[in-house]
C-alpha cells in the first residue's frame, strides 16, 4: 500500500536544533526557581511542553500543592517567549542537511507533507516563516501541540493531518522523528513506517529499544524506504 502522507517532526529531525530547545527549557524553569539541567530535559524532548514542564516539576518540586496550572502556564509562556525571540533573530536557523531536498523529492512523488511538533503553533509558525517552507512549496500541513487535546505520544496530531489529507488508512502514512515520543506517536497512530533519525536528541542506541521500523542517520534515506 503506497504512502500518501509523511509526517515529520521539527527540531532535531528537519530543523537544526543545537540543543537550544533544551537550553531554553532549562532557562524557563530556572526563572521560576527550579535548577533543571539540560541533561534533565533531554529525555523529555518531543513531549508537548506543558507535559514536559509538569514532569519536571514533579521531579523538582517536593510540595505538590505548588504544582498549579498557573505555574505550569507561566513557565510554558516563558519558554514560548524565549523560543520565539530566538527563532526570530538567530542567524543560524536552518534546515538539517538534506531535509529540504527530501521534502521536495517526496512532494514531487505526489506525497503530502505534514510537520508536527511538541512546540506550540506560534513557535512552529515562526520557524516555518523564517525558513520559507510554505513559499518554497515544501509542506502541506503544520500542526502544533496546542492544537489538539493531547500532544505526543497521543496520535491526535497525525490523525488530524490524515483528515486534512483525506487519508483514512494509517498504513498509507509514515512518521519521522528523533525522539521516543515521535516513535510512540507513530506507533499509536498505526503508521506503516515509523522512522527514527539520529540527528536530534537521541542516539541510535537510545532509539533502538522503542522499536521503530527503521533508524537512519540521514533524512534522505526516507525516500528509498517509502518508495
Amino acid at each position: 500500500m503506497p504512502i500518501k502522507l509523511v509526517v515529520f517532526d521539527m527540531a532535531g529531525t528537519t530543523v537544526r536544533d543545537e540543543n537550544k530547545v533544551a537550553d531554553t527549557f532549562s532557562a524557563a524553569m530556572q526563572k521560576y526557581g527550579y535548577n533543571v539541567t539540560v541533561a534533565d530535559v533531554n529525555p523529555l524532548m518531543g513531549y508537548e511542553k506543558s507535559v514536559a514542564i509538569t514532569k519536571m516539576l514533579q521531579q523538582h518540586e517536593p510540595d505538590i500543592s505548588k504544582i498549579t496550572p498557573k505555574l505550569i502556564h507561566n513557565i510554558h509562556q516563558e519558554f514560548i517567549n524565549l523560543m520565539i525571540s530566538y527563532y526570530r533573530t538567530t542567524p543560524v536557523l536552518e534546515a538539517l542537511p538534506n531535509a529540504e531536498a527530501t521534502l521536495a523529492a517526496l512532494k514531487y512523488l505526489g506525497i503530502k507533507i505534514g510537520i508536527n511538533t511538541g512546540f506550540s503553533k506560534d513557535i512552529a509558525e515562526t520557524i516555518v516563516q523564517r525558513l520559507q517552507w510554505c513559499e518554497k512549496g515544501l509542506i502541506d500541513y503544520l500542526i502544533g501541540s496546542d492544537e489538539v487535546a493531547e500532544g505526543r505520544p497521543n496520535p491526535a496530531m497525525i490523525k488530524r493531518m490524515m483528515a486534512l489529507a483525506g487519508v483514512t488508512n494509517a498504513q498509507e502514512v509514515a512518521k519521522i522523528g528523533d525522539t521516543e515520543v515521535d516513535i510512540r506517536e507513530g506507533q499509536n497512530a498505526g503508521c506503516k513506517y515509523v522512522i527514527a533519525v539520529t540527528t536530534g536528541a537521541f542516539t541510535r542506541a537510545e532509539l533502538e529499544p522503542y522499536n521503530p521500523t527503521h533508524i537512519i542517520d540521514d533524512i534522505a534515506d526516507v525516500i528509498s524506504i517509502i518508495s
